[in-house]
C-alpha cells in the first residue's frame, strides 16, 4: 500500500589445491583457437581450432546455447557454417552432427585434430558477436567450441587481424611468449567470460588503489567525451571498491561499444557497455550511461563472485534457473544509482528521481498483482527476454521490482537496527561467506540477512509478503526512517482507454490493452484497429485529441476491424489513473530522520 581489507578473487586454482598438499594431475594439453577476419566488411569471422584427441577415436564439441547474465537460450550455432574437422596432414575426417549445437568428429586415433569454422557475425548487442571493416567484438559464447567434458582444460586464442587494425583489448592473460594477440586462459569459463574488442579503439587507461582500469572506446569520433568518462569511472570504481572493502580482480575493462545502440553486460574482470555518441553531450544522458556503468561495474562483486548457487558451474547447453534474479539485478541496479550519488556523480534530487522511476514501474504494472519477484526470476528463461503484448499484465521485472525491494528493505535493516547495520552490511558479509566456488542458496541468502537484521525486522514475515507473493507494496516504513514522501504528480488530462497503439501505416493498431481498464472490460483485443468512434472515422494520429472531446464516464461506441471483420463494442471511458507519486525530502520530517537520510546516501 502507498502511504508515504583488499578482496580477491576466491575461485579454488589448482595452484591453490597443491598448496594444501592435495595431488594434481598433469596439465592438459590447451585447446587452440585462430581467429581470423579475412573479409571483415561481409561480417564473417573464422575459427581455426587445434583440438586435442589424446588417441580416442572420436571426440565431441559442443557451442553453448546462452551466455552468463543474459538468460535466454540464444541459438549461437545457428551461425555457425563450414563447420569442418582434419588430420594433421590436411586429410578431411568424418563429422557428425549429434545435436544443434554438437559436432562429433571421428579421429581415427589422432592425438590433436584440426577443427574449421565460420560464424555470421552482425548482431549488435553485448550478447553476441558483431564484425565489421572497422572493428569487431568478439564474445566467447557464440563464437567457441569446445570439447565435451569436465576437465578444466586451458584455452589458447591467437587473433589475426586485418591490415590497417591494430589492438585487441581483453581481460584475458597473455599466452606464454607475450606475442601480441594472443592469450591463454585456464578453462572454458573464463573464455566464455571474457569479451575481446578488435580494431583500433580509442583507450583510457586509469588506476584505483593500484589496480589498472581501461576505458576502451570504440567510435568516439571525436564526439564521446572519453577523457571526461574515465575520470568518472575512476571515482565510481573508487567509492565501490570502498562499499564492499577492496577490489575483487588485478585488472578491469570497460569495453564501451559507441555504436547508436544499448545494454551492459557483466563479466568478472570487464563488461560490454552500448551506447551512442551523444550520450556525453546532456547531462540526462550522460548520467544514464555512468548508470550503466555502475551496474555492471557492481556485478564484479554481486554475481561474478558472489553468485546465487545454481549460476555455477554453468551449463551451457540448458537453462540454469535461479529464483535469485532479484538479488542479482534487483540489488545491483539499486546500488548503481546509489553508487553515483556517494561517489557525488548524482544530486540527491537526482538520485531520489532515479528511485521513484523504479517505483513507478512497478506500480505502473499490473503485473505485480499475479507474478511473485522471485517467479519472476526462476521464469527469466521463458518471460523476462520474451515480453509480448499481455507481459505488463501478467509478470513484473526483477530489476525493477529487486530494487525497490532493496530500498525497502535496506530501510527496515536501518529501523530495526536503530541505524547500525544497512544492506551494506548484508551484501559485505555475503561476500565473506559465500563469494567463490560455494555460492548461496535462496534460504542461505535469506539467513544472513535476518542474521544482520535482527529478529526485530521479522525478515522471514516480509520474505513471505513480498519476495514469495504478489501484492502491493507498503513504502511508509521507508518514507517515515528516511523522511521521505511521495509528492503527488498532474494527473493526465482527458479520458483514459487503458490501452496503447501504433500508428502502422496510417491504421490505428491495438498493440496492448492493460488489465481491469476500460478497453478489456468492453472486450476490445490487441491487433484491433480502431477505426471510428462513434460515426466518426478516427486516423492514426488523431486518437488523443478524439478522445478528449469526451469526459469520463461517457460511453461511447468503437469501431474496429478484427481480422478484416467490422465490429463495434460499447466503451465507457474513464478519468485517468493518478500517477505514482515521486519520492521528496519531506519537509515536515523530523531532524532525526534527516540525519537517517544523511546516513543512507552518503554510505556513513
Amino acid at each position: 500500500m502507498l502511504k508515504c581489507g583488499q578482496v580477491r578473487s576466491l575461485f579454488v586454482t589448482a595452484g591453490l589445491l597443491a598448496s594444501v598438499g592435495v595431488v594434481t594431475a598433469q596439465p592438459l594439453e590447451p585447446i587452440r583457437y585462430v581467429v581470423s577476419f579475412p573479409a571483415p566488411g561481409t561480417h564473417y569471422l573464422e575459427v581455426d581450432a587445434t583440438v586435442p584427441a589424446e588417441g580416442q577415436t572420436e571426440v565431441e564439441l559442443m557451442m553453448p546455447v546462452w551466455t552468463p547474465g543474459s538468460y535466454l537460450v540464444r541459438e549461437y550455432a545457428r551461425h555457425v557454417e563450414a563447420f569442418a574437422a582434419f588430420d594433421t596432414s590436411g586429410r578431411a575426417l568424418p563429422v557428425e552432427k549429434t545435436r544443434k549445437n554438437r559436432w562429433r568428429v571421428s579421429t581415427g586415433g589422432a592425438q590433436v585434430v584440426n577443427v574449421r569454422y565460420r560464424v555470421y557475425a552482425r548482431e549488435m548487442s553485448v550478447r553476441t558477436n558483431w564484425v565489421e571493416d572497422r572493428f569487431a567484438l568478439v564474445n566467447g559464447a557464440p563464437t567457441f567450441v569446445t570439447l565435451v567434458e569436465t576437465r578444466a582444460r586451458p584455452h589458447d586464442v591467437r587473433l589475426v587481424l586485418p591490415q590497417g587494425w591494430a589492438r585487441t583489448m581483453t581481460s584475458m592473460p597473455p599466452a606464454p611468449g607475450g606475442e601480441p594477440h594472443h592469450y591463454r586462459v585456464p578453462d572454458f569459463d573464463t573464455l566464455v567470460d571474457s569479451p575481446i574488442v578488435a580494431g583500433n579503439p580509442a583507450v583510457h587507461e586509469f588506476q584505483v588503489d593500484g589496480v589498472p582500469h581501461y576505458l576502451v572506446n570504440v567510435g568516439e569520433a571525436g564526439v564521446w567525451d572519453g577523457a571526461r568518462a574515465a575520470a568518472d569511472l575512476t571515482t565510481i570504481v573508487r567509492t565501490a571498491g570502498a562499499m564492499w572493502g577492496g577490489l575483487p580482480y588485478d585488472r578491469y575493462l570497460f569495453l564501451n561499444m559507441i555504436t547508436e545502440s544499448g545494454g551492459g553486460l557483466e563479466h568478472a574482470n570487464s563488461t560490454v557497455l552500448m551506447t551512442n555518441r551523444w550520450s556525453t553531450s546532456t547531462p540526462a544522458a550522460y548520467r544514464g550511461w555512468l548508470s550503466l556503468a555502475s551496474h555492471e561495474l557492481f556485478h564484479a562483486w554481486n554475481v561474478k563472485r558472489l553468485r546465487p548457487v545454481e549460476l555455477g558451474p554453468f551449463d551451457y547447453e540448458n537453462e540454469n534457473h535461479t529464483r535469485s534474479l532479484w538479488v542479482v539485478e534487483g540489488f545491483t541496479e539499486y546500488y548503481a544509482d546509489l553508487l553515483l550519488l556517494r561517489a557525488g556523480l548524482m544530486s540527491e534530487a537526482e538520485y531520489l528521481q532515479a528511485l521513484s522511476s523504479n517505483i513507478q514501474s512497478v506500480q505502473s504494472t499490473p503485473g505485480r498483482l499475479v507474478q511473485p519477484v522471485e517467479t519472476a526470476s526462476f521464469d527469466a528463461w521463458i518471460k523476462y527476454y520474451r515480453p509480448d503484448e499481455n507481459s505488463s499484465n501478467s509478470a513484473i521485472s526483477y530489476y525493477s521490482k529487486g530494487a525497490v525491494l532493496a530500498f525497502l528493505l535496506d530501510a527496515r535493516i536501518r529501523r530495526a537496527t536503530e541505524g547500525a547495520r544497512s544492506l551494506d552490511d548484508v551484501m559485505r558479509l555475503a561476500y565473506e561467506r559465500y563469494a567463490g566456488v560455494r555460492g548461496y542458496s535462496a534460504s542461505d541468502f535469506e539467513a544472513l540477512v535476518a542474521e544482520v537484521a535482527g529478529p526485530g525486522a521479522g525478515v522471514r514475515e516480509w520474505y513471505a509478503m513480498v519476495v514469495e507473493a504478489a501484492g502491493e507494496l507498503d513504502y511508509d516504513e521507508a518514507c517515515r526512517w528516511f523522511g521521505l514522501r511521495f509528492r503527488e504528480l498532474p494527473r493526465a488530462q482527458g479520458p483514459w482507454l487503458g490501452l496503447s497503439t501504433r500508428d502502422d501505416g496510417g491504421r490505428l493498431v491495438v498493440t496492448q490493452v492493460l488489465r481491469g481498464g476500460p478497453a478489456e472490460q468492453a472486450g476490445l483485443n490487441v491487433d484491433d484497429e480502431i477505426l471510428a468512434i462513434g460515426d466518426f472515422r478516427v486516423r492514426a494520429t488523431q486518437l488523443t485529441n478524439r478522445l478528449n472531446q469526451y469526459q469520463a464516464g461517457s460511453t461511447v461506441s468503437v469501431l474496429v476491424a478484427r481480422r478484416e471483420e467490422l465490429r463495434r463494442f460499447d466503451l465507457t471511458l474513464v478519468a485517468q489513473p493518478p500517477q505514482t507519486g515521486a519520492l521528496d525530502v519531506d519537509p515536515d520530517a523530523s531532524i532525526e530522520a534527516g540525519r537517517h537520510r544523511t546516513a543512507w546516501l552518503s554510505g556513513d
